[in-house]
């Protein structure tokens, strides 16, 4: 079962209080280049992103992010470090959100400052625990960045803020040790209230990184724990948007494009299953509806999973049977399996 923590909203985003988990990344564009940012926004949120985050590292993208927000088919996070004129700059811009460890601004006027101004506009405070940059007396104290290292680390960010009466807050921990990383948010959870961004950071690239960050994610998620979510990529960042959708639907948490199904082939299979899956996934990637597709290649348990899809394609010797909600369509020639079974799925499309 979700743990049920508070609720706060970014943008137009409910986010914890049984909100759905959403979905997040972050633009690897110089956020100083309006169009080009605004051009990977447009295409994450085609792809489903629901919230991104850009980085100002200094004043000229803190004015640039202004623009950006007016533009942005999404809500927009600013992720700050060091510099609390950065901070006051991009909320004045209207901000959605802010990444930012109040630990690290420096003195607590400045980040009285910044808790002023964002409580004036109810924008939300991700405080973000990186295990790579903890506070040094706190790996002096536990060694090396531990899970309860980094729990520590966030809850003296979070004191921060409650001392100054801000409550609008989400907190994540992340490591690039899933471990780690999960123990660190388990330990959290048990202690706060406020909604958690997940993330395995550092994850890797678009193989293994999806690896790592499905493991981590879905545990934690099984775990009730999450309330946004980013799948970290060394990649396209619209690929974390796919894969952290795919991790949802496995754990039957969001319903975003079609859930697809496939077999893994053996040597019962007699047609070019491999061919005639990734051709059905390819084009079907661009389809927002709840439906679901089978790919199989045999008769064990082909017929049983596409007659429960709702389109469904069990494979024979050099043909298969085409199944829609249950019930057999029609034989087709292994040649036109692939354009059969869209046409089905189109029908069912649209009755939506």
């Amino acid at each position: 079962m979700k743990k049920l923590t508070r609720q706060i909203q970014v943008g137009n985003v409910r986010i914890g209080g049984g909100a759905p988990c959403s979905v997040q990344s972050m633009c690897n564009t110089d956020s100083r280049d309006v169009a080009a940012t605004l051009g990977q926004i447009r295409a994450l949120a085609e792809a489903g992103c629901e919230i991104v985050r850009c980085a100002v590292p200094d004043m000229a993208a803190a004015e640039a992010l202004g623009a950006i927000k007016r533009e942005s088919l999404i809500p927009v996070i600013a992720d700050i470090h060091f510099d609390y004129r950065l901070a006051l700059k991009v909320l004045e811009g209207g901000i959605d959100g802010l990444r930012l460890n109040p630990g690290n601004i420096g003195e607590k006027w400045k980040v009285a400052e910044v808790v002023k101004s964002a409580a004036e506009r109810r924008v939300p405070i991700r405080i973000g625990v990186n295990a790579g940059s903890l506070e040094k007396e706190l790996l002096e104290k536990y060694g090396h960045p531990t899970a309860e290292a980094m729990v520590e680390s966030a809850l003296g960010h979070v004191r921060i803020l409650e001392e100054l009466g801000y409550d609008q807050i989400k907190i994540s921990l992340k490591a690039s040790d899933v471990p780690k990383t999960v123990a660190a948010y388990r330990l959290l959870s048990e202690r706060v209230d406020y909604p958690l961004h997940i993330g395995i950071t550092e994850a890797g690239t678009l193989f293994s990184g999806t690896v790592k960050s499905a493991v981590g994610l879905g545990i934690l998620l099984a775990d009730g724990i999450g309330d946004t979510m980013r799948v970290s990529l060394t990649s396209d960042p619209v690929e974390e948007i796919k894969v952290g959708f795919e991790i949802l639907k496995a754990l039957g948490l969001r319903q975003h494009g079609v859930n697809f199904v496939s077999c893994p082939t053996c040597g019962r299979c007699q047609i070019d299953l491999i061919r005639v899956a990734e051709e059905v996934e390819r084009r079907l990637a661009g389809i927002d509806k709840p439906i679901t597709v089978a790919v199989m290649g045999c008769v064990v348990n082909g017929p049983g999973e596409a007659r429960e899809a709702d389109v469904g394609l069990a494979g024979g010797r050099g043909e298969g049977l085409l199944f829609r909600h249950g019930e057999v369509v029609r034989k087709v020639p292994e040649s036109e399996m692939v354009e059969a079974l869209l046409e089905e799925v189109d029908k069912i499309v649209k009755q939506f």
